[in-house]
């Protein structure tokens, strides 16, 4: 059996980031991933970056080598019915901007930054079971069960770890949509083709480039859900970016990863119950679209530390009883926008095409009224806590 302050399940950049800002105010704790750390450090996940993560991670110490190789963007394109259409994200959000630098690289900053100030990190520890009211976490590591005794638990162990389940058999409700499509993610080994993100509307549905770094890039295309990467060979992905991008000379090479990914959204209410906390997908899942999930999961850990902190300097409870309720204005207006871009630029089974020309429509308001622009832009770059 083991102690510490606060028991971390996940070793996300959700679970990271709050050890690392507990840290920084004196406060223990243990972060459990069921996962080596190998594999954490290696999973390709979202690489958006909003000008708040990036303040916060540069402003704490671990923002080093974001400064140094994230790509710093200021616009995103759009392109439907042979238009393209540059929103100046910058220009029109108050001059905040956005960063491109891989999910995978901010947890290998975190997680090397934690060891190197002697945090604890204990790998390939699998919760198996969690006392929201004791609290403590029960996890089984090299075959053997532990115990691990704290004053709070937060879960950062996503949408189907035993955090969640946990605070759903104490009460807590579910509300959830899934959407009638999946993305085909495609890592390929190659320059980018733009400069800036674009993402593309397209009779044969919806398709993005992005990139991870100069020798990088990541593109998506929607698919039905029940199709298998089998039935995704190199030169149909190809031709498929090349058609629904616009880029007849789109740039490829060595294709590194290819993976399917279901679209839903997800929000648990309340986020808390006794003195379990969830934090990032644990508690909400949006779809990938309006680029907020990793956004989403630092903004919620930066509220829990500053309560913790709060709750340990003074004994006051008033930031943790209201966790929930602050976190969860940021989450549905996240929701919202990724729910809106995703319902803008998806194709939908339309037999009148009555749907699509509201798509067309919308896309060509956005694309000429600088109101239109300017919400999509703030939204896309983060919208500060007073405008949840």
């Amino acid at each position: 059996m083991t102690r510490t302050q606060v028991a971390i399940v996940g070793a996300g950049p959700a679970g990271l980031v709050l050890s690392h800002l507990l840290a920084r105010a004196g406060i223990e704790s243990i972060v459990l991933e069921a996962r080596s750390r190998e594999y954490v450090e290696r999973r390709v996940r979202a690489g958006v970056l909003e000008q708040g993560t990036v303040d916060l991670l540069l402003s704490t110490g671990v923002g080093e080598r974001l400064q140094r190789e994230g790509m710093v963007h200021h616009g995103i394109e759009l392109r439907f019915d042979g238009e393209q259409h540059r929103i100046d994200l910058t220009a029109l959000s108050g001059g905040r901007s956005i960063t491109i630098y891989g999910q995978q690289e901010v947890v290998k900053d975190l997680i090397a930054a934690r060891l190197a100030a002697g945090g604890r990190i204990e790998f390939e520890a699998v919760a198996t079971a969690i006392d929201p009211e004791a609290p403590l976490v029960r996890y089984d590591q090299g075959g053997e069960p532990h115990e691990l005794q704290c004053d709070y638990v937060v879960g950062c162990d996503g949408s189907h770890g035993v955090a969640r389940d946990a605070l759903l058999r104490a009460g807590a409700r579910v509300y959830e949509r899934e959407y009638p499509f999946a993305w085909l993610g495609i890592l390929a080994e190659a320059p980018p083709s733009t400069e800036e993100l674009i993402y593309a509307y397209h009779d044969r549905g919806f398709a993005l480039h992005s990139m991870r770094s100069p020798t990088l890039s990541r593109f998506y295309l929607q698919v039905r859900p029940e199709e298998q990467v089998g039935m995704w060979p190199e030169e149909r992905i190809r031709s498929e970016l090349r058609t629904r991008l616009g880029i007849p000379e789109l740039r490829h090479g060595p294709i590194l990863e290819l993976g399917i990914t279901p679209m839903r959204s997800m929000v648990v209410e309340p986020m808390q119950r006794g003195r379990l906390f969830l934090a990032g997908d644990a508690a909400h899942i949006v779809p990938p679209t309006g680029a907020k999930g990793l956004n989403l999961a630092v903004a919620d850990v930066r509220v829990l530390a500053a309560a913790l902190t709060e709750w340990y300097a003074t004994g006051r409870l008033d930031g943790l009883a209201g966790y929930s309720e602050s976190c969860l204005r940021r989450v549905w207006r996240a929701e919202h926008f990724s729910w809106w871009m995703t319902a803008m630029l998806h194709r939908f089974e339309d037999g009148d095409g009555f749907d699509a020309r509201l798509q067309l429509s919308q896309l060509r308001y956005v694309t000429s009224s600088r109101a239109a622009g300017a919400s999509l832009a703030e939204n896309y770059v983060g919208l500060p806590d007073a405008s949840q």
